[in-house]
C-alpha cells in the first residue's frame, strides 16, 4: 500500500481499474463483495494492541469509503474469539457492520491471528470488508472457500461462517481424544496398575523409579490441552452469530432482490442456521467430553501431590530416624570418652606418682658425702677388697636392680586381668545398646505407621486404607 497509494484509493473510490465494468441492457448487479485481504502478514505486531496495520490516513480512508463499523479500532485490544454485529445510523442506506476477530499471545516472537471488518449495504447488496490474518490462521483456505461460493454472497454472514468452519475443525475433537488418550497413560502412571502396557508407562519409568517430575509436567501440559479452544467461549460466539442471522433476515426477507421466503438467500439462510445448530451440538458434546477430562486430571493431580507429600513424609521419617540414631551413637561415646575420662582420673595420677616415688628397682639414697651408692653382693678386685664404709668415686651412672622382674610379672597379669573385665563390660555394654537400638527402630516404625495411616485417613478411601476385623464385625452382628 505504501508503493502504490494511488491505486489504494483508486479501489475505495472505484476509480480507474477497480471502476464497475458496464453491464448489458437488461442486466443488473443483485450481489457482490469488495475485500481488502491481508493474508500471511509477516510483522510481528500485527495483533498487539493498539496497532493496526495501514497508515492513519489509508485506515481512515478505508472505515469511511466502505462503511465499515468505526468500534473495530477499539477492538484491537480485545482477549480470545470475539464476534460483534450491528447496524449503522444511516436510515436511508442502512449497513450491517460485522466484526469477527481472534488474536493469539506471541509465538516466537510474534503475534497471531486474524480479523475481518465487514459491511453489507440493503440498497445494492455488496459487502464490502477488511481481512487480515497471519501465517497460523485459516484466512487463505477461508478466501478460497469464499470463491467458491461465490453465488452465495449475497448473504454477509458467508464469510464469518466459513472463518468459523474452519477455527472448529475436526482438528479440536482430534485434539480432544488425544489429551485422553494421554491422561489414560499418566492415570496408569500415577496408580501403576497391574493390567497396564509396559510401553505406556515408559517415559515415566526410570531405573525402576516412578519419575514424578516428568508426570507432573506431563499433567499440566495435558491440562493446557484440554482447554485449547475452550468450547463455552465459541457457544457464546454462535448465540451472537444467531441474533446476527436473525437482523439480517429481518431486514431482508421483505426485500425483492433477497428473493424473499423460499428464494435463495432465503434457503442460505436455513442452511447457515442448520450449521450453526450443528456447531452448537458439537460445541456442547466436547464441552461435556473436556469437563471429564478436566476432573480427571484434577483427581490425578491430587493423587500425584498426595503421594509426593507422602514421600517427602517418608523422608523426614527416615531423616528423624538416622538423626535420633546418630544423636544415641553420640551419647554412646560420650558415656565412653566420660568412662575413659574417669579411669584416666582414677589410675594415671596414682601410677604416675607410684612410679615415681615409691619403685624400689632405683636405689638413689643419699649417704656420706651426699653420693650415691648401691650395695652389690660381689667385691671389688682392686685394692684387695673393699669396705662397707668406704665411698667410691661418683661416676654419675645408677645401677638397675636384678629384681625388676617383679614388676613385669605382677604388671602383665594385672594388666590382662583389667582388659578381660573391661572387655566383659564392654560386651554387656553392647548387648545392652544392641536392645536400645532395637527400641529405637520399633519406636520410629510405630510413629511412621501413625503418620502414615493418619495421612491416608485423610487422603483416601478408608475402604482400602483400614482393615476391619472380622472378628470384630461378626461379634457386632451377632
Amino acid at each position: 500500500l505504501d508503493e502504490l497509494p494511488d491505486e489504494f484509493v483508486n479501489f475505495l473510490h472505484r476509480r480507474g481499474a477497480f471502476e464497475p465494468p458496464k453491464l448489458k441492457e437488461g442486466v443488473h448487479l443483485t450481489a457482490g463483495m469488495r475485500l481488502i485481504l491481508q493474508l500471511n502478514a509477516q510483522h510481528s505486531d500485527t495483533f498487539s494492541p493498539r496497532y493496526i496495520s495501514l497508515t492513519h490516513r489509508n485506515y481512515e480512508l478505508m472505515v469511511r469509503n466502505l462503511k465499515l463499523p468505526f468500534r473495530a479500532i477499539e477492538g484491537t485490544s480485545v482477549v480470545g474469539p470475539f464476534f460483534w454485529c450491528a447496524f449503522d445510523q444511516d436510515d436511508d442506506d442502512p449497513h450491517l457492520q460485522i466484526i469477527f476477530r481472534k488474536s493469539d499471545v506471541r509465538k516466537k516472537g510474534k503475534t497471531r491471528g486474524w480479523e475481518i471488518m465487514l459491511s453489507h449495504s440493503f440498497r445494492d447488496g455488496i459487502t464490502t470488508g477488511f481481512v487480515k490474518g497471519t501465517p497460523s490462521s485459516d484466512m487463505v483456505a477461508s478466501i478460497k472457500h469464499l470463491k467458491a461460493c461465490a453465488q452465495q454472497i449475497m448473504h454477509p454472514m458467508l464469510l464469518p461462517v466459513i472463518i468459523l468452519s474452519h477455527d472448529l475443525s475436526g482438528a479440536n475433537d482430534v485434539k480432544q481424544r488425544d489429551a485422553r488418550e494421554w491422561l489414560r497413560k499418566l492415570e496408569h502412571a500415577v496408580s501403576m496398575r497391574q493390567e497396564i502396557l509396559e510401553e505406556e508407562v515408559t517415559n515415566y519409568v526410570k531405573d525402576s523409579m516412578v519419575d514424578l517430575d516428568q508426570i507432573n509436567r506431563d499433567l499440566v501440559e495435558c491440562h493446557s490441552q484440554v482447554l485449547w479452544k475452550r468450547p463455552q467461549a465459541y457457544q457464546e460466539i454462535i448465540k451472537s452469530m444467531v441474533v446476527a442471522m436473525d437482523n439480517f433476515w429481518k431486514m431482508a426477507q421483505s426485500d425483492e432482490k433477497y428473493g424473499g421466503r423460499g428464494g435463495t438467500v432465503d434457503k442460505l439462510h436455513r442452511s447457515i442456521l442448520a450449521r450453526l445448530d450443528f456447531y452448537q451440538a458439537k460445541l456442547k458434546g466436547i464441552e461435556n467430553y473436556a469437563h471429564i477430562t478436566l476432573e480427571r486430571l484434577h483427581i490425578q493431580r491430587a493423587a500425584l501431590y498426595n503421594i509426593i507429600a507422602q514421600k517427602e513424609s517418608k523422608l523426614g521419617l527416615t531423616m528423624a530416624g538416622e538423626q535420633r540414631r546418630l544423636a544415641h551413637s553420640s551419647k554412646r561415646d560420650s558415656n565412653s570418652m566420660k568412662t575413659l575420662s574417669l579411669l584416666g582420673a582414677i589410675f594415671l595420677p596414682a601410677t604416675y606418682l607410684a612410679s615415681l616415688f615409691s619403685m624400689t628397682f632405683f636405689d638413689f639414697q643419699d649417704q656420706k658425702n651426699n653420693y650415691f651408692y648401691y650395695y652389690a653382693n660381689s667385691t671389688s678386685v682392686s685394692g684387695g677388697g673393699t669396705s662397707p664404709d668406704a665411698a667410691p668415686e661418683d661416676d654419675g651412672n645408677s645401677v638397675v636392680s636384678p629384681l625388676i622382674w617383679i614388676y613385669f610379672v605382677v604388671t602383665i597379669p594385672l594388666t590382662a586381668l583389667i582388659v578381660l573385665a573391661w572387655r566383659i563390660w564392654d560386651r554387656r555394654r553392647e548387648r545392652k545398646y544392641a536392645a536400645e537400638d532395637a527400641e529405637i527402630e520399633l519406636g520410629i516404625d510405630e510413629m511412621e505407621r501413625k503418620i502414615m495411616a493418619q495421612m491416608r485417613k485423610r487422603t483416601m478411601s478408608k475402604v482400602r486404607t483400614w482393615d476391619v476385623g472380622v472378628s470384630a464385625v461378626a461379634s457386632k452382628l451377632q
